[in-house]
């Protein structure tokens, strides 16, 4: 993933779960609360299994 200004993201981590709709409202409230930190959520979903994966990244 590469940010605006050109450089890449680092992700520090990622978990997968169950797919759950309210993961979407999950990300968006750490997205929110901890971007002035440095960090960066993404969610990315997989309907065959049924799973959803949330990256984090270090900008």
């Amino acid at each position: 993933m590469t940010r605006e200004d050109g450089d890449k993201l680092r992700m520090i981590a990622h978990k997968t779960f169950r797919a759950n709709d309210e993961l979407v409202r999950v990300v968006d409230f750490l997205n929110k609360t901890l971007k002035d930190r440095g960090l960066l959520f993404g969610l990315t979903k997989d309907s065959r299994q049924q799973e959803m994966t949330i990256n984090i990244y270090e900008l």
